[in-house]
């Protein structure tokens, strides 16, 4: 009981905070069951979320370099 209560004055505590996780990062983490991995090779993706600037610069870095790949194989294709 005293370990729920615990638990509840830290959850209290981070909403009382605010900062909180809107000026944050955020990290999910997912590891590929064996069934899944290329090879038997262990493959984990880490994922961060971001907002505000930092959001909108790593959206347009990501655009151009999208358009740099399509660009590419449209210059590379091969004829069928």
């Amino acid at each position: 009981m005293t370990e729920n209560k615990d638990r509840l004055s830290d959850q209290d505590k981070q909403r009382s905070n605010p900062g909180g996780i809107i000026d944050s990062a955020r990290v999910i983490s997912y590891n590929l069951s064996e069934g899944e991995r290329p090879g038997g090779m262990k493959v984990r993706y880490k994922i961060q979320i971001v907002s505000g600037p930092r959001a909108k610069e790593i959206d347009a870095r990501q655009a151009q370099v999208i358009r740099e790949v399509l660009e590419w194989s449209l210059k590379h294709r091969q004829p069928r």
